[in-house]
């Protein structure tokens, strides 16, 4: 079940599902630990005598933000019970305090009695074991701890504070948790739980005829009872209208770029332009990690998840927040990714968490007898395309200095040195789609963009490497030119197969992923070649079905739903359709030309899910969105699409 709700400040991160039930729940870091872990944090309702969890077949949900920030204004509607519910959820944007108001609208003559109930089922640090909850009665307060993990519930109606609450043992010995306590509209009282617990509690408020009442309820994260204390104080002393106010306007203020350019384009893409700003800024830490996806519900199939930063995501994530002067955030990427380069081999390994330590891999460490360190070259190349690309903005030589001698040098001779010396292109790594080994199309075309940018940025310091890596990078050119290149086919091709460390066959497979060999220069986008390799996989890939969209490669199999491969080559991915737009924007020549760019910005727009957030890819018949979403790569490239869009308008209306 995708995420159509997503709110945090770099720290605490909160996901709702469609039934706007709490699903993940990530602290300290976004991205780590999430303390819910396929568990749930519920809301129920209870009036005239009759309980429904809001997400339940009673309601009819609408999923939606405020426009323009990152607060929810989600709507449920139950004609059974004759109450309109707004839910309004949002993390404040320094504190790590969640704010939840429950707009409650009674649409029946009569004054009634609701009580709202709200569950945590919570698995702290992804554990069960050893956590208590209690009832706090100084602060009027559900507590969840264990060791230096504190999470405090509080709610408060106009009038009166919890009206009952519930500790209880879940998971074991037959017993479900509390929220099954929640249904008959009362609640035990049981003061403290340890264990295996979650925690229920209910506020009870009288709703005028045809009139509004409103719950406010809180959530703070802290590192001691002590903080928690100081966080809850902080809601009840400054006041919980002021502090949610204080953030929709942050949010707004920070989201609000190029808001002329992009209100040039049609419906709905400034809406979601703007969505998409604030839907990356969620998956990013505040110590520099850009996580790639924080959907638990990708767990279903392999207990893993996308909980990471891959520095392939992260690089071409903080090329988009660049172009847009986001420099504090990507600065903490480029400094993260230093940080974590092993001082042996300048290549940046596979997948990180949050904390910096070495995330969960699929690569193996023998191939065919030999050993190796597995590892992804375009993941280091496209960092280093993008500090060069950080660097041509903002010339922050400062900046620069450390992190060029520290993480471009190495990595530009590692990319330069780690290459065939008779073809020129690079040795076997793992692709980008991180299910293959050889020498692919995607990775030269990053280190080629890699070298060049090493090349640059040499200049600037006069160390003498300049010549190095430009030589280095027209070496790679040529070696694409004379090894990818298939006359045969008419097209490039999207790797060479390795037999151990000796390069192979070229594989067939049309693959969107060769789209990098324009994107990072390495081929002109109007060189015949390249047009007639970008019209190959536009065409194969399409699918061709009333949702279309293209296609990673052919018979992809990844969450794959179709068998009917003439029709169905693979479900339609948001970046790979972008990466069409992308290709149809550089070789424009007229406003015109600008129009079949513009259909598939559109097609990932309308594939979005009504909240704006944008999956990884969608099913190909129903459209209904795969795998995760939120995915941070998938707004990231609408962005970049957009941004190129509008730069090569205005180039050429300057033109005519």
């Amino acid at each position: 079940m995708p995420r159509p709700l997503v709110v945090g400040n770099g720290r605490l991160l909160v996901a709702l599902d469609s039934r706007f039930d709490i699903r993940d729940l990530y602290w300290p870091y976004v991205g780590l630990y999430n303390h819910l872990s396929g568990h749930r944090a519920r809301m129920g309702v209870w009036v005239d005598g009759r309980f429904s969890w809001v997400g339940s077949s009673d309601w009819e949900r609408t999923p939606k933000y405020e426009p323009g920030t990152l607060a929810t204004c989600a709507k449920a509607t139950s004609s059974a019970l004759g109450l309109d519910l707004t839910l309004q959820d949002c993390v404040h944007h320094r504190e790590d305090i969640l704010l939840r108001r429950v707009r409650i609208h009674n649409r029946q003559a009569h004054t009634r009695t609701v009580r709202v109930f709200l569950t945590h089922d919570l698995v702290i640090a992804e554990t069960d074991i050893g956590d208590t909850a209690f009832y706090n009665p100084f602060m009027d307060a559900v507590v969840h701890y264990k060791r230096d993990h504190y999470f405090l519930v509080a709610a408060r109606t106009a009038a009166t504070g919890i009206h009952q609450y519930a500790m209880g043992i879940k998971g074991f010995g037959g017993a479900e948790g509390t929220w099954r306590d929640c249904e008959d509209g009362d609640l035990s009282m049981n003061p403290i739980a340890q264990g295996s617990v979650d925690s229920a509690l209910s506020v009870q408020l009288e709703v005028r005829a045809r009139r509004t009442a409103e719950v406010r309820a809180w959530l703070c994260a802290a590192r001691s009872l002590a903080e928690a204390s100081q966080l809850h104080y902080h809601v009840v002393n400054t006041g919980f209208d002021t502090l949610l106010h204080d953030t929709m306007h942050y949010w707004s203020s920070w989201s609000d770029v190029e808001s002329e350019r992009v209100a040039r384009m049609p419906a709905p893409v400034p809406e979601l332009f703007r969505r998409s700003l604030l839907t990356i800024r969620t998956n990013i830490d505040n110590r520099g990690a850009i996580i790639a996806a924080n959907d638990s519900d990708i767990m279903e199939t392999a207990r893993a998840h996308y909980s990471y930063m891959w520095p392939r995501d992260g690089a071409l994530v903080a090329a988009a927040l660049d172009r847009l002067g986001y420099q504090d955030l990507t600065r903490r990427f480029f400094l993260f990714c230093r940080d974590v380069l092993p001082k042996d081999r300048a290549a940046l390994l596979h997948k990180y968490s949050a904390d910096k330590s070495w995330g969960a891999t699929w690569h193996p460490w023998t191939v065919d007898g030999h050993h190796e360190i597995p590892f992804q070259e375009d993941s280091t190349a496209l960092t280093v395309w993008a500090l060069g690309r950080h660097y041509e903005r903002y010339r922050d030589l400062e900046f620069i200095e450390s992190l060029y001698r520290d993480l471009v040098l190495p990595c530009a001779r590692f990319l330069a040195d780690y290459r065939d010396p008779n073809t020129g292109l690079p040795l076997p790594s793992y692709d980008l789609w991180e299910e293959r080994r050889g020498v692919h199309a995607y990775t030269c075309g990053t280190v080629y963009g890699a070298l060049t940018s090493a090349s640059a940025l040499s200049a600037v310091f006069g160390d003498g490497h300049a010549d190095e890596f430009r030589d280095a990078a027209q070496h790679l050119r040529q070696g694409i030119l004379t090894h990818l290149w298939s006359q045969e086919a008419g097209r490039f091709v999207r790797m060479l197969t390795c037999n151990g460390h000796s390069t192979g066959a070229p594989d067939m497979t049309i693959d969107s992923a060769v789209h990098a060999l324009h994107t990072f220069g390495a081929v002109s986008a109007d060189d015949p070649r390249i047009e007639a390799t970008m019209r190959s996989f536009i065409t194969r890939l399409w699918v061709k079905t009333e949702v279309g969209g293209i296609a990673r490669y052919e018979n992809d199999y990844y969450f794959r739903r179709l068998q009917d491969t003439e029709r169905v080559p693979g479900n339609p991915w948001t970046i790979c359709t972008l990466w069409a737009a992308q290709w149809y924007v550089s070789r424009a020549h007229t406003p015109r030309d600008l129009t079949t760019a513009l259909e598939l910005i559109l097609w990932a727009s309308r594939h979005a899910l009504p909240s704006g957030v944008l999956p990884e890819q969608v099913h190909p018949e129903t459209g209904e969105p795969l795998s995760v979403a939120p995915l941070t790569w998938s707004h990231a490239e609408y962005v970049t699409t957009v941004l190129d869009y509008l730069d090569r308008e205005d180039r050429l209306r300057s033109q005519a």
